[in-house]
């Protein structure tokens, strides 16, 4: 049955959306017999229908389901707009089927890339590259323009879908972002009140499929906005780009000029992919691919020098220790005892933010009270490294900085308060990108957008922000579990994420009361140890106070033994929003991850990833008896499973679950 229906499913397809097409836009005679380009996934279910008419449109479907329809594309220069009345050359259709060995695996080893390739040549020197995937489909522009600089006005990036959806997006009155935005469900019914949003956005088309909505290999370019209009349409947004520059204060500048494109780039080049990841169930969303496979390769050579890691962070509870015999604070004897705590947690960084230096001006001059060189030398006696914080305003002032910070034995460098992302700052992000990686340094973005790409070109970047982290607990509240619900599904899907997890102080939301010496994270103590399985990320920190790891040691044992790197990744369970279940093996070790919104959830996990014929030891923590008002309830369980078994797992309200087999 099932080969019968691929065998006649790309024929009635093609008839469903040609009609649909001929009803909604005359064909332009010169065009009759190459006016309609079909091109399916290698599975045969996607299907990308493309009509070139006065413009050029396309629809989406999922076998018979018709997911987005008369969408179109157009790229604005200055003096002529490709994609205005094309004048077809040539096409070429073919397809890719390879396996991607991942230089820093931090979600799968090896990625299968499989898909089918359609690429229109039209006059005018341009053309377009369509790609089917079994979940998704892509589009860039390519322009053959000569060895000249072009400026492109506008992209049109022109969305509909042919019914009302449900949308999660993070709106934004302002291109100056740090992308710190909460989730805020909507409908394409009431997307015009939409001002824009930042990427990625998921659709709920109400059909049984959802479309996540972002872009890949970001180079030289402005980021894309979505900004809602009548009539379920969404329209893209960019940026202008920036010409002139005056002062704002000690970490960033402000815009006082801006161009009349939003890019002024090479004329033979190829443009970021328009990405739209599709899934019929909530499990495929995380485990999609795309954006690493449609971005550009590694540009280093060879990566054996980059070593993600944990990190220990002072920051977030501000250096201030007890339990102690010196006076905390950014000083040597504080950050030689976070150096002791990683040594023996086997932790190989520590991060030393906001307070290291004695002015965030100048990169070269730590404050009186900290000896750095000292510092170095004794973590390098403890096999702990330094990262080093910086405002991204301080990088671009100081060129020679990296080199200077590679002679001193500086690991990497956390580079912070970007909050823009125009053409001139992902510019910024790849120079960065590029020159760290020539001192073998890597590099960790806060108020950063979210990732599109270069961390596949560039695999020394191990980390962006661009997201509501636990560093918004320390005051406001604002990473609950309900919002962090929905980032394996939305943020976490394109890109490594900080979100800085290790909270030791669990409350649920009714008793936050944070403080900044005293900070607290919602969610039970299961939840945030699922967190170091469930986030993805080649930097991931413990950004409590030492003393309560000490304190709560076997929570600690756990979360020190969680890999950033991992050979495969499965979701065992999902429901967008609601709650999130993840398998990883790092060699012949696996690991589970679980956590729920604010809403109890019993789930049945059955063991078919592990070995057949091989018994596990199983090491779990599960919300205890009383987690559901206190949130520090939790029990450690152990016992030998195998493969074929199943486990029933409770998880209370804002709770989790996370377990090691061994």
């Amino acid at each position: 049955m099932t080969k019968h229906k691929h065998a006649i499913y790309p024929t009635r397809y093609s008839h469903i959306l040609l009609v649909l097409f001929l009803l909604a836009f005359p064909v332009i005679p010169a065009l009759a017999e190459k006016s309609f380009f079909d091109l399916h996934s290698p599975d045969g279910h996607i299907n990308i229908a493309i009509n070139l008419t006065d413009h050029i449109d396309y629809a989406v479907c999922y076998d018979d389901t018709v997911l987005m329809d008369s969408c179109s594309m157009a790229l604005a220069l200055k003096d002529e707009t490709l994609g205005s009345n094309p004048e077809l050359v040539a096409h070429r259709i073919y397809t890719i089927n390879e396996t991607i060995k991942r230089p820093v695996p931090l979600r799968n080893a090896l990625v299968n890339n499989n898909c089918n390739v359609l690429v229109l040549r039209f006059q005018k020197h341009y053309s377009v590259e369509f790609r089917a995937y079994n979940d998704g489909v892509a589009y860039r522009f390519v322009t053959r323009q000569g060895e000249r600089k072009i400026d492109v006005t506008d992209e049109v990036v022109d969305l509909h879908t042919p019914d009302t959806c449900d949308m999660v997006v993070t709106p934004t009155a302002s291109f100056r972002t740090a992308y710190e935005i909460s989730y805020v469900r909507t409908t394409s019914g009431k997307n015009a009140d939409l001002h824009k949003s930042t990427l990625p956005v998921l659709i709920d088309t109400r059909k049984g499929y959802k479309i996540l909505v972002s872009e890949a290999d970001l180079f030289d370019y402005p980021c894309l906005f979505l900004k809602g209009e009548k009539g379920n349409r969404s329209k893209g947004v960019f940026p202008k780009c920036p010409l002139e520059f005056g002062p704002d204060g000690d970490r960033s500048l402000k815009i006082v000029k801006r161009a009349n494109y939003i890019a002024r780039t090479d004329g033979n080049r190829s443009f970021p992919w328009r990405v739209f990841m599709i899934s019929h169930n909530d499990r495929q969303i995380f485990e999609n691919e795309m954006v690493f496979k449609l971005s550009r390769t590694n540009q280093l050579g060879k990566t054996d020098w980059i070593k993600p890691g944990q990190v220990t962070w002072e920051w977030w509870h501000d250096a201030r220790l007890y339990g102690v015999d010196f006076k905390s604070g950014y000083n040597t004897n504080s950050y030689k005892y976070y150096i002791d705590f990683a040594s023996k947690f086997g932790i190989p960084y520590i991060i030393m933010d906001e307070g290291w230096a004695k002015s965030t001006l100048d990169p070269y001059t730590p404050n009186p009270n900290i000896d750095l060189f000292r510092l170095i030398h004794y973590g390098q006696t403890r096999h702990v490294k330094i990262i080093l914080w910086l405002t991204w305003l301080t990088v671009q002032n100081h060129p020679e900085l990296f080199k200077t910070f590679s002679k001193w034995g500086i690991a990497g460098v956390k580079i912070d308060f970007m909050d823009r992302s125009d053409q001139w700052m992902v510019n910024f992000y790849e120079r960065v990108a590029r020159e760290a990686a020539q001192y073998h340094l890597f590099v960790d973005y806060h108020g950063a957008f979210k990732p599109a790409g270069m961390e596949r070109a560039f695999p020394n970047i191990l980390a962006y922000e661009g997201v509501v982290g636990m560093e918004q607990n320390i005051s406001g509240g604002r990473a609950t579990p309900d919002n962090n619900a929905y980032l394996p599904f939305i943020r976490n899907v394109v890109g490594p994420m900080d979100f800085t997890p290790g909270a030791m102080t669990s409350v649920h939301p009714e008793d936050y009361c944070s403080t900044r010496t005293n900070p607290e994270s919602m969610g039970t103590r299961a939840y945030q140890l699922a967190l170091y399985v469930v986030f993805e990320s080649g930097l991931q920190m413990l950004a409590d106070n030492p003393f309560y790891y000490y304190r709560e040691k076997e929570c600690t044992d756990f979360i020190t033994h969680v890999p950033v790197l991992w050979d495969e990744t499965r979701v065992m369970a999902a429901r967008v929003g609601s709650y999130f279940v993840v398998a990883k093996r790092r060699g012949d070790k696996w690991f589970i991850g679980a956590i729920t919104n604010s809403s109890v959830c019993d789930l049945t996990l059955h063991l078919n990833f592990l070995t057949t014929g091989r018994s596990y030891q199983m090491t779990a923590f599960e919300d205890g008896i009383n987690a559901d008002v206190q949130a520090m309830d939790y029990r450690k369980i152990t016992k030998t499973v195998q493969q074929g078994d199943s486990l029933q797992i409770h998880m209370v309200r804002d709770g989790g679950w996370t377990a090691v087999f061994q």
